[in-house]
């Protein structure tokens, strides 16, 4: 097969480009090499330069450190130690400083919160009652009744004392009445209303006493089931033993101070339960706290111990939760606080029962109280002086350094107390506090001008 070739056209060209362009951009081409090959060249010189430059400042850098520590005779370590040391200084004095703003300010804050909850508190327990005291006299309709009373030959009044538990007084100075004694409010109560109703019905003997004695026994009971039952509710106190919502009862009967128990618990629950729930403290353990703390005081079995002691024993008895045992335990501070909701209790107690019109006793009383607990601490040897505190549930006794040492001092305490406790009749436990201090004091001497 032959293949003929002749001369190509110009439509039949190889080549876009003619032969003048190509030189052209070879020559364009080198000249942008050569370009970045200078600037290349450049760059190295000026990266020499600047490690040069980098070598000899950290030489520098070397040498000042060594000359440093001639100089001071510390090492980079040490030196570095020092510093950190003295900007801690700096920091602990700034924080410190920060610190006790803070706290200046907390503390604004946290008495201003304080009040208010206590203010809150306290309005959650405002109840519409004034205090009442407690009388054991009767009155008569006339004196001739006094005589029907005793019966023939004292029979009719050993009959009333024997069923209701109480001496009746007749005081010939003191007209158409009588005086009811007894340390149980509760039989003391049952006697006026069974006097009452057998001065009502008019038959007095014996066999009619015991009958009028053992009925109002029942009505007392229920009334007092009753009471116990409402202060439950109201307080929101659901589910306790029948045994012990009948002891709660007998607060119906019972004062402190002129402040009706049955009044005081209710108020005191409220506020506990108000400012357990600003706080977020356990609410329920408050409110049992609260309604059985002086539960004590109405427990009759025995005559040991002080009302905090017995409303222990009592609250273990039913197996009430360990945190509502130490409520009754510490609302007098005779244990050290062992919770937010005994410190509550607490406080809940004392701002009902210290209120204004809340409590009332003879000032002549109370002055005695506190000077026979002076004197007691003070009439043992080595005793310089002694303050009673608090309607003298605490005594401050100051001793003699030189009489009594720091060993005798705890044989001391128990002494004045075991005494207070025989012969002075003060609510609650009292503190016994001694104080023992030395001091050695000295003059310079004068020196002449």
């Amino acid at each position: 097969m032959q293949r003929s070739f002749g001369p190509m056209n110009k439509s039949q060209s190889s080549s876009p480009l003619s032969g003048g362009d190509y030189s052209r951009n070879e020559a364009e081409l080198a000249k942008r090499e050569g370009i970045l090959e200078e600037r290349e060249r450049q760059i190295t010189q000026r990266q020499k330069l600047v490690d040069e430059k980098l070598e000899s400042l950290e030489k520098i850098r070397i040498d000042l450190v060594e000359k440093l520590e001639k100089v001071s005779k510390f090492s980079a370590e040490d030196a570095k130690k020092i510093l950190l040391e003295n900007i801690e200084k700096d920091l602990a004095t700034e924080i410190s400083k920060k610190i006790t703003e803070a706290e200046d300010e907390i503390k604004l804050q946290t008495d201003e919160k304080a009040k208010e909850l206590l203010a809150e508190a306290m309005l959650h327990g405002v109840t519409d009652y004034i205090s009442e005291f407690t009388t054991s006299r009767v009155n008569l309709p006339d004196e001739e009744i006094k005589g029907r009373i005793i019966g023939k030959e004292g029979r009719n009044i050993r009959t009333f004392e024997q069923a209701t538990g109480v001496d009746v007084l007749m005081d010939d100075e003191i007209p158409n009445s009588l005086t009811l004694s007894s340390f149980d409010p509760v039989r003391r109560e049952i006697a006026r209303v069974s006097l009452d109703r057998l001065i009502a019905d008019g038959r007095i003997q014996p066999q009619r006493i015991e009958e009028i004695v053992e009925k109002t026994k029942e009505d007392i009971n229920k009334l007092m089931r009753q009471a116990g039952e409402k202060l439950c509710h109201d307080v929101e106190v659901y589910n306790l033993p029948v045994e012990l919502v009948d002891l709660i009862g007998r607060f119906k009967y019972r004062y402190s101070y002129g402040q009706n128990l049955i009044q005081h618990t209710q108020e005191e629950t409220q506020i506990g339960v108000a400012l357990a729930k600003e706080i977020g403290a356990d609410v329920n353990v408050v409110k049992l706290g609260c309604l059985l703390h002086d539960i004590g005081k109405i427990v009759t079995e025995g005559d040991e111990g002080t009302h905090v002691e017995k409303g222990v024993q009592l609250a273990k008895k039913f197996n009430l939760p360990e945190e509502v045992v130490n409520c009754i335990a510490e609302h007098h501070e005779d244990k050290p606080f062992s919770s937010v909701e005994s410190i509550l209790v607490y406080i809940a107690d004392a701002i009902s029962g210290g209120r204004p019109g809340a409590r009332h006793e003879n000032v002549e009383d109370y002055i005695k109280r506190m000077d026979d607990i002076e004197k007691i601490a003070t009439s043992f040897t080595g005793v310089d002086k002694a303050f009673a505190l608090q309607a003298g549930r605490e005594v401050r006794v100051i001793v003699m350094p030189e009489k009594i040492s720091d060993e005798e001092l705890p044989k001391l305490v128990h002494d004045i107390a075991e005494k207070i406790s025989k012969d002075v009749m003060v609510p609650g436990a009292v503190k016994i506090t001694a104080i023992r201090e030395v001091r050695a004091t000295e003059t310079t001497m004068t020196v002449p001008q």
